[in-house]
């Protein structure tokens, strides 16, 4: 088992990856944690960098076979998940596992890794401002928008769940604050949850 990992999570829109895609930018000991999903590729998405693209029946028979450290059925044959190969992977390299995942699949990792683990939570400052940013990116349609802010008012009652909360008010704060943590967390330093 890896000695130290990195847990970001929270709600789509709530500007975790991009938290992380600064943090692997700033930090050489971390490397990102490229999770599988069987939804279409996006456009400037490659597999491989942003995420393992499957089909729905490879990952269902991956899940059959225990490969996943977590996954989660998102919407119809819509699979998101973390394969344990993934951690092996970053492990051989030295590196700090970093992931980014959604509130269930954080619940599961944290669950998993408890012990060795730093585990934050990014919220954005409200509903509504979560919606705007979704709207921004372009990348959904007005029925798959809705389930995603559906899905974040309910995500958003687990912030408590974790040791560490990070609102995203203002993306250069809430990444300063993201990266103090996780260098206080390298280098062994005793941290205060929020709670």
């Amino acid at each position: 088992m890896p000695d130290k990992l990195i847990l970001f999570c929270g709600p789509s829109g709530s500007g975790k990856t991009s938290i992380v895609h600064h943090l692997l930018g700033r930090i050489p000991e971390l490397a990102f944690s490229v999770s599988a999903t069987t939804r279409e590729k996006r456009s400037g998405e490659e597999e491989g960098r942003d995420y393992y693209f499957i089909a729905p029946e490879v990952f269902r028979r991956k899940i059959a076979d225990n490969e996943f450290l977590e996954w989660e059925k998102v919407y119809e044959n819509g699979y998101y998940g973390t394969l344990r190969s993934e951690i092996n992977r970053i492990s051989r390299t030295g590196r700090v596992a970093v992931f980014d995942v959604d509130v269930e699949g954080g619940l599961k990792i944290k669950s998993a890794f408890r012990n060795s683990l730093l585990d934050v939570f990014v919220r954005p400052p409200g509903i509504e401002e979560l919606r705007r940013r979704l709207v921004a990116r372009e990348t959904e349609s007005a029925e798959s928008l809705e389930a995603r802010v559906q899905k974040a008012g309910k995500e958003l009652t687990y912030a408590d769940h974790f040791s560490h909360t990070i609102i995203n008010r203002d993306f250069d704060e809430a990444s300063l604050h993201a990266e103090k943590l996780v260098k206080a967390f390298l280098s062994g330093v005793p941290q205060e949850g929020n709670r």
